[in-house]
């Protein structure tokens, strides 16, 4: 099996370019999660990830919840994340957010093959255990790109 692990924040949503993003997550307010942009040309990210779903690549999507939070405001920021996934249609097949600071390896690890994450953490890249990762600081559809050519070879 071969799987696509993506991040969010940072990586397909731009959480950090939300003013005051911060501040709004330490007050229980779910709304950057809502309103941060999109980092890609979400038509072109689809795309890229349908062509690689249909040559066989799983998409899961792997985020953190907020750093220090409850559980009521874990359930705000899912129902926020899953919304912001669905407005720019997002194809995933699977999808895990988990508390801060969660091994992301630990939610996939079961399915086995090879997978690859996509983050801007490069800390957690480094903890990657099952397979490579991309560094999501940079232009990732370039990466994609190669992915869908070496597959058609």
């Amino acid at each position: 099996m071969k799987i696509l692990v993506f991040d969010m924040d940072g990586t397909i949503a731009d959480l950090y370019g939300v003013t005051d993003w911060l501040k709004s997550l330490q007050n229980n307010d779910p709304s950057p999660y809502y309103n941060a942009n999109p980092l890609y040309d979400m038509d072109v990210l689809t795309d890229l990830l349908d062509a690689l779903k249909s040559l066989g690549w799983r998409i899961v999507v792997t985020t953190w919840l907020a750093k220090g939070s409850n559980a009521k405001y874990d359930k705000m920021v899912r129902e926020a994340k899953l919304a912001w996934l669905n407005k720019y249609h997002f194809p995933y097949d699977e999808i895990h957010m988990v508390k801060y600071g969660t091994t992301k390896a630990n939610c996939t690890r079961k399915h086995g093959g090879f997978q690859i994450l996509v983050d801007d953490n490069e800390n957690v890249r480094k903890g990657w255990t099952l397979g490579d990762t991309i560094d999501a600081r940079h232009d990732i559809t370039e990466v994609l790109l190669k992915l869908i050519s070496a597959e058609l070879q």
